[in-house]
């Protein structure tokens, strides 16, 4: 406001210095009957009137003289910045103009902040859209399987696989085949030979950290129970003990393993160990005829104990690449541990 104010003052002060010239014009315009009077005194000194008379009105005229000449003076002078406050102050428009003025100022903060929540709002979608791009770019393609041998397992699922599609045929195409059954350990997004490779150096690079995890031990794991996942994914669990607590130890180990190799590894939810039998999004078809699996369907098989899957090999699988003849994933690469029906001591 205040270069505002400085930039209006010579203006103003000009209308100043004219607003005194014009009350000065009102004693000037007596200035005649004061010569009429001096001439009369002329007249009345001739006559014979007292000379005191006569100095006095000279020196009253010399008086207002100089006091009009100090006035004409002091409104020529420029007007003291400090006293542009004070000016201002007594002009009608000041607050009319202030008051615009913040009027203005707050439309135009107002269409900013409109113009910054569009612009959020593009943000956002654009951020939403690179995400997907981004997810669908480095959506895993590559897993560490920990594959399922045990044939009172593989044998038990079979008969829980049966009993459910002899209540709903559907489902027989949502069901895993005995020889892909597998608990995934972690999942990877590989996008080049290179990466494979690394991913393959880093499978064996874990073998001495889990050899040190598990000192030997044979780690027994005990399949016992089935859940699901929101209804569409049905799956055997493994019972809480510290050879699952080792598992998760050993899960959450390889992925530091493969992120520091720079593996894109790993997922956020915390890792729980499963054993899928069955999911509807193994095809399309069935995904629009049934919406969610029926859990009165494995109702008989709820607490069904499947059998103990000895800890002996890892495997780095394909997601995509075409499987074996007997089912099971193309295979990269592996780390062994102990040959099946070995039995350790611990």
């Amino acid at each position: 406001m205040r270069p505002l104010l400085q930039r209006l003052l010579p203006a103003l002060c000009s209308a100043a210095a004219r607003g005194l010239l014009a009350r000065r014009a009102v004693p000037m315009a007596l200035r005649p009957a004061e010569g009429a009077a001096r001439a009369g005194g002329d007249a009345r000194s001739a006559a014979g009137a007292a000379p005191e008379h006569d100095g006095l009105e000279n020196i009253q005229e010399k008086k207002i003289l100089k006091e009009n000449k100090e006035k004409t003076q002091q409104s020529e002078e420029p007007c003291a910045a400090d006293s542009v406050d004070s000016l201002m102050a007594e002009m009608p428009f000041v607050d009319i103009d202030i008051e615009d003025e913040c009027a203005m100022h707050a439309t135009s903060e107002l269409s900013v902040k409109k113009k910054r929540k569009r612009t959020t709002g593009r943000e956002m979608e654009e951020g939403i859209e690179r995400k997907k791009k981004k997810n669908k770019q480095y959506q895993p393609n590559y897993f560490i399987s920990l594959p399922i041998t045990n044939p009172k397992i593989t044998g038990s699922i079979q008969a829980l696989q049966d009993a459910i599609i002899q209540k709903d045929q559907r489902l027989s195409k949502a069901m895993v085949r005995s020889g892909s059954l597998h608990v995934t350990m972690l999942v990877m997004h590989l996008s080049s030979e290179e990466e494979i490779s690394i991913a393959v150096g880093a499978l064996s690079d874990s073998k001495v950290f889990l050899d040190d995890l598990l000192k030997g031990k044979r780690l027994d794991l005990s399949f016992q129970g089935i859940d699901h996942f929101r209804n569409q994914v049905g799956f055997v669990n493994l019972a809480e003990n510290d050879h699952t607590t080792l598992l998760k130890e050993i899960a959450e180990t390889m992925t530091k393993i493969f992120q520091e190799k720079g593996i894109m590894a790993g997922e956020e939810r915390a890792f729980n160990p499963h054993l899928t039998f069955m999911k509807l999004s193994k095809s399309t078809e069935l995904r629009k005829q049934v919406k969610k699996i029926d859990s009165s369907l494995y109702e008989d098989f709820k607490n069904h104990y499947f059998g103990d899957e000895i800890l002996h090999r890892f495997d780095l699988c394909s997601m995509l690449k075409k499987k074996q003849p007997n089912g099971y994933y193309y295979c990269e690469s592996s780390i062994v541990f102990v040959k099946p029906g070995c039995q350790i001591e611990g």
